[in-house]
């Protein structure tokens, strides 16, 4: 995304060739877009009649039971959910009678106060170890190693982080892997869109061919009535085949913006790193290696506490919750430790602590980076709440239900193959609104499910090419935290990424549905 980074400084007078400016105007930023979102989703709520389904004991809607209703708001009303929406989607609470969301209220957290405070707090803990100079220096010898075999670790993360999305459901806790790649990567000879692929890319792809995770396959699958493992052979070779599709396009571009540096779509964001000449390494102290030590072992902690392994190896289905809580209903192994934003955000503050201690930092340097580090982080976070602000707009003004309730009119009545290629289709609008996962699926697989049925379609098959939509559209989805907040960390323009991104997006949604088309055949 631009900042004031983008005006170019006065060229002398006498300077006999002119440097190219970047760019004063251009694509907005990722928060102009979303605010634009947010008030083009409100236009829309004003257009779609209020409605409601009836609600099972576990909230989640029957089928063939909706209605339109009167809307529960005034236009004055709306007016102020517009006006309101950024400091609901920071804090909201629902209220679990009416399922309103307002500060006002005593019920649920629905805002995203918690992705705020961990991004802030990843924030701090960055900006005291890039004060020790640890990462710049070691960055800078392991660049010369990679120098030659930069594809290899391409290969080898996308690898890991899609294997991660696939099954616990790994998002939002790759944001702070973006200041580790993007000044390696660089020095290797790539660009900030091949970090922002590695990650983003990985991410997505592993969500399209989710195997066990119990956010996405778990919720569905209990919603449907099936087992988690129905289906999973399918899912397997999805999560394959897609990810070597990512690797493989990804690991594409990047060589050619190695080859010909001047081919990058992200050079108007590329404000330099001040990464050293790879060529000139500098020696690690002891100090720094420890630093290093202790970098590793908190993105380690943080990647092993936030699986719910349980889950996980008991493949079990139900009711589970990744936005706020993520909690499932699956009792912890005595090692699982379960724990989510509030402890990420202390994990990384505390770790911030240790590590000026360890640097012999005084006390006003060592907050002076905490304070500068979250600082550089208060983008990405604004960038969340504005998110979450699109879903409150939708919930207060009753116009979800009618969103599924078309959603439920399209796919009626149609054969095997076309049904199969029409859930992916109708979800993926949905996902726009919901990016949850598991609030996506409390919502639309008990629709989904009897209405496979009437198809002669298998539900797995039918969970599997809903989980295909809703992983489509957040590859793309303002709405996406994982994606807007991941471009602002990264300064990558939102058009720049759809420029990037755009191609791939089309091979995988045609191989899609052309695997869901043969698989509904094969019946």
């Amino acid at each position: 995304m631009s900042t004031a980074q983008d005006a170019a400084p006065a060229e002398p007078a006498d300077a006999e060739v002119q440097t190219p400016k970047k760019r004063s105007g251009g694509f907005p930023t990722a928060v102009t877009v979303l605010a634009i979102v947010t008030f083009l989703v409100w236009i829309l709520a004003l257009l779609i009649p209020s409605g409601s389904y009836e609600h099972d004991e576990y909230g989640a809607p029957v089928a063939g039971t909706y209605q339109e209703v009167d809307s529960p708001l005034s236009f004055g009303d709306r007016v102020r959910e517009l006006v309101l929406s950024p400091v609901n989607g920071f804090y909201g609470l629902q209220d679990l009678a009416s399922g309103f969301v307002s500060t006002e209220n005593a019920g649920v957290l629905f805002g995203s106060i918690g992705v705020v405070v961990f991004i802030l707090a990843m924030g701090s803990f960055m900006g005291v170890v890039f004060a020790t100079r640890s990462l710049e220096v070691g960055i800078g010898g392991l660049a010369v190693r990679l120098r030659d075999r930069g594809w290899l670790l391409i290969v080898v993360i996308m690898a890991v982080f899609s294997l991660l999305a696939g099954t616990m459901g790994f998002s939002v806790e790759t944001f702070g892997f973006y200041a580790l790649l993007i000044p390696l990567m660089k020095a290797i000879g790539y660009d900030r869109m091949t970090t922002v692929g590695v990650i983003i890319v990985s991410i997505s792809v592993g969500a399209m061919g989710s195997t066990v995770n119990p956010f996405s396959i778990g919720v569905a699958s209990g919603e449907a009535g099936v087992s988690i493992g129905d289906g999973i052979v399918l899912r397997i070779v999805l999560w394959v085949s897609m990810t070597a599709i990512g690797i493989a396009y990804v690991l594409r571009y990047a060589q050619r913006v190695r080859r010909d540096p001047p081919r990058s779509l992200a050079r108007d964001d590329d404000d330099g790193d001040g990464v050293a000449d790879p060529a000139a390494v500098e020696r690690l102290t002891g100090t720094q290696k420890t630093v290093l030590g202790i970098t590793g072992l908190t993105f380690a902690l943080l990647i092993f506490s936030v699986i719910p392994w349980a889950s996980i190896f008991g493949a079990t289905t139900g009711p589970a919750e990744a936005d706020v809580i993520h909690e499932t209903t699956t009792d912890p192994y005595w090692f699982q430790l379960d724990w989510w934003f509030p402890e990420l955000a202390m994990l990384f503050w505390i770790a911030a602590i240790v590590i000026g201690i360890v640097a012999r930092m005084g006390e006003k340097d060592l907050i002076g980076g905490i304070v500068r580090g979250a600082a550089d982080f208060l983008a990405p976070a604004l960038v969340i709440a504005l998110a979450r602000g699109v879903a409150v707009i939708m919930t207060n003004t009753q116009t979800l239900d009618t969103v599924l309730n078309y959603m439920e009119r399209a796919v009626s009545d149609a054969s095997a193959g076309v049904f199969s290629v029409l859930v992916a289709v109708v979800n993926a609008p949905l996902a726009l609104l919901i990016p949850s996962s598991s609030g996506h699926a409390t919502l639309a697989m008990p629709l989904l499910a009897p209405l496979s049925d009437f198809a002669g379609v298998d539900r797995a098959l039918t969970i599997t090419s809903w989980q295909l939509g809703h992983g489509l559209a957040l590859m793309v989805a303002p709405t996406n935290v994982a994606v807007v907040a991941g471009l602002a960390l990264a300064k990558v323009g939102y058009d720049a990424y759809l420029k990037f991104v755009a191609p791939l997006l089309g091979i995988l949604t045609l191989y899609a549905f052309l695997v869901l088309f043969i698989a509904a055949g094969f019946g």
